[in-house]
């Protein structure tokens, strides 16, 4: 579309009904912040210019909301006055003459790039102002969008509303486009003369219409347009991203099991032919590519599984956790800030932290590379095709060559040469008959204390 536009996002709200110590527009979804979440859709829509009215959280609210590709101003809203007040915010803004004006909200973080393409459409087909609705079986409380002749007459809200009326299920979500060119015009004259003395931008309907403008509703589905009032609502939001996200996942070619026990991130890339089992959670920046499997009850944050490799049951990537094709964390493993080579496997039990693990290096059970010292962390260097023994301790900094074999239950403290055996380790002695001398002792004391009772 080469119509120009300006987005005018609105997150002034005080958000008292969420009790939270910061704006409810920064709580996140997916694990972004709900009004970044707004201002990517308005971003795909192709809206590269906005207008942000801010009041709570002004400047952590205007850095969660900025993107590149977007030219975005500022201004802050010291007096609650109505939405159609919050919207004069951007007077300067929306009067440098843009073709369309879009109006959202930075607490509706589920409303899709389509949607708002489709008002800004219905603008370049000939109407001057488009409001976004939704159909509900329980439309109590919502302002109803009465139609005649295909056109959009008025926005009642419930109070005003007759009986007649209230049983229109088209509702009013707050979401509009507007000509830019008479934008600024029709917005001057909405005025406070209500109950509440605020102004309201449902006014613009039978202002514009007064001008003789053509208004008009367009449909979006209910789940898209929900806001956002307190920790429930947000609940339900991350509920219906999540249900909107693993759709698009599975269709895409990844098999979840359990799909509706898995939480994916704002930027999970899942590749075709992965498979996740039931309850696993992923934080942001995970890569998952073709042929992975991730076992249940799993959770990565930060990490780059590449293809064939498999992850747990009940294993941990942390950032930077790198693993190589076809290599394996297998159940109760964490691994931070680590490579693990193609082949190589981590099987049972394991900590490996600031690490390069070789191609077809096998780490035994309880492993741990031991980084940090209480002060600072440092690397562990493992070969290809090295062996560690069971319940090995790698104290870093330390280097294990290829080929190299670690004993079970060493405590490494130096580097290791290429296909070298190290044992770290108390020389083992056997003591005949000591341990019945041990227990007679011991049945003895226990004897004794029970004769004391």
């Amino acid at each position: 579309m080469t119509r120009t536009c300006l987005a005018v996002i609105l997150a002034a709200g005080d958000s008292t009904r969420m009790k939270s110590s910061m704006s409810k527009v920064l709580h996140p979804i997916a694990g972004l912040p709900m009004i970044a979440h707004v201002m990517r859709s308005v971003l795909a829509a192709g809206m590269s210019d906005a207008a942000l009215v801010l009041g709570r959280d002004a400047e952590k609210v205007e850095k969660a909301a900025r993107l590149d590709g977007m030219a975005l101003s500022a201004m802050l809203q010291t007096e609650r006055k109505g939405t159609g007040h919050a919207v004069l915010m951007a007077r300067d803004a929306i009067a440098k003459g843009y073709d369309d004006v879009v109006v959202t909200y930075g607490d509706v973080p589920l409303v899709r790039p389509q949607t708002l393409l489709s008002a800004r459409e219905k603008l370049a087909e000939g109407a001057d102002l488009v409001v976004i609705g939704f159909h509900t079986p329980t439309p109590f409380g919502y302002g109803r969008l009465l139609v005649e002749g295909g056109e959009l007459v008025a926005i009642r809200e419930e109070k005003d509303a007759s009986d007649e009326e209230r049983k229109v299920t088209w509702c009013n979500s707050g979401l509009m486009a507007i000509n830019g060119k008479r934008a600024l015009e029709w917005l001057e004259k909405i005025d406070n003369k209500n109950a509440k003395g605020e102004y309201y931008l449902t006014d613009l309907v039978e202002i514009a219409r007064a001008s003789g403008a053509r208004v008009v509703a367009i449909d979006a589905p209910e789940a898209e347009l929900a806001g956002c009032n307190n920790r429930a609502e947000l609940a339900l939001l991350e509920m219906s991203w999540q249900q909107r996200r693993r759709h698009e996942v599975m269709v895409s070619g990844v098999s979840m099991i359990a799909p509706e026990t898995v939480y994916l991130a704002h930027d999970t890339v899942l590749q075709p032919d992965v498979l996740i089992e039931p309850n696993v959670v992923f934080g942001p920046g995970v890569t998952v590519e073709s042929g992975a499997v991730i076992h249940a009850f799993s959770h990565l944050e930060g990490a780059h599984v590449a293809s064939g490799a498999t992850v747990g049951p009940f294993a941990r990537l942390r950032p930077g956790a790198n693993l190589g094709e076809g290599s394996k964390v297998g159940n109760f493993c964490e691994v931070k800030k680590a490579e693990i080579g193609a082949g190589a496997k981590v099987n049972h039990l394991t900590y490996i932290g600031d690490a390069f693990i070789g191609a077809g290096t096998n780490i035994g059970a309880g492993t741990i590379t031991c980084n940090y010292d209480g002060v600072n962390k440092f690397e562990t260097r493992i070969g290809e095709n090295a062996f560690i023994g069971s319940n090995s301790a790698l104290v870093a900094p330390v280097s294990i060559g290829d080929g190299a074999y670690v004993a079970s239950g060493s405590v490494i403290t130096q580097d290791v040469p290429g296909d070298a055996l190290a044992l770290g380790r108390a020389r083992q002695e056997v003591k005949p008959d000591r341990a019945k001398a041990i227990r007679a002792r011991a049945l003895a004391l226990k004897a004794a204390k029970k004769a004391e009772r």
